[in-house]
């Protein structure tokens, strides 16, 4: 995730009061859970309730997340991911990897990045978000 997020590019966004890994992780579990509130995303993340209100409010700012009032109870705000992407969500998901990942291996080397990246990306199609439902804290090994 640090690798991640060092690729950002920050160009433009100013000094903000969350940080980066605060946004990655409110605005994934937003995505995963379409219809979400801020409480739900707190429980679900570990970060205090102010953090992930300030994380949506930049989230909606930049057009990554919409927010609507709960029809079942109008007190309540449910947040889902924009289906329209953004200038800046463009940026964020056109934006390579490459020199982050070739600063955390310690070489300039284009082939073992190469190397490194295609691993990751093949990590990445084999753990599903769906996967971490099924871990539990007290599955047997195997299980």
């Amino acid at each position: 995730m640090k690798i991640g997020e060092e690729a950002i590019p920050t160009g433009g966004v100013g000094k903000r009061a969350t940080s980066t890994r605060s946004m990655l992780i409110v605005m994934l579990d937003v995505y995963e859970h379409p219809g979400t509130t801020v409480g739900e995303v707190a429980a679900r993340s570990g970060l205090p309730q102010s953090a992930v209100s300030a994380c949506v409010a930049r989230l909606r700012e930049t057009g990554s997340v919409i927010s609507a009032t709960d029809p079942a109870d109008r007190r309540r705000t449910l947040l889902r991911q924009n289906p329209e992407v953004g200038d800046r969500r463009a940026e964020v998901a056109s934006t390579p990897v490459d020199a982050a990942l070739a600063t955390a291996l310690g070489t300039a080397d284009p082939v073992d990045v190469a190397e490194v990246l295609a691993l990751l990306e093949a990590l990445a199609r084999r753990l599903s978000p769906d996967m971490l439902a099924r871990l539990t804290l007290d599955a047997p090994a195997g299980a």
